[in-house]
């Protein structure tokens, strides 16, 4: 899949996937006999999972270490469940607040 297709699937420029290429947030793509980047499956689901965790407000650089890790083989799958764990921890908190937010946004509505 061309950089074009996969831009507009994931709804994320072409600038912003060789961006996250560059900075190792989704592992290199391999290139066709033209040198163009021709994404597989996998490094599709790179992208998607890369993209949900932005929306999830994970940042670029835990995510870069969780790809760096996840390249570095088995060695470091306990290191990777526990960052993911810290970083669902603290997306749980940021729920709870949310939540709470919207409460208050709706007492208020009912109030008007």
């Amino acid at each position: 899949m061309l950089i074009a297709e996969v831009s507009q699937k994931y709804d994320i420029t072409a600038d912003t996937l060789r961006y996250y290429e560059r900075i190792g947030l989704i592992p290199p793509v391999n290139r066709n006999a033209s040198g163009i980047r021709d994404y597989t499956e996998e490094d599709c689901n790179w992208v998607h999972f890369i993209k949900c965790m932005r929306n999830a407000g994970l940042s670029i650089e835990v995510l870069v270490g969780y790809v760096t890790m996840f390249q570095q083989g088995n060695s470091t799958i306990k290191a990777r469940k526990e960052l993911l764990i810290e970083q669902r921890s603290q997306l749980a908190e940021k729920i709870k607040e949310m939540q709470q937010t919207l409460e208050r946004l709706d007492k208020k509505i009912c109030n008007l």
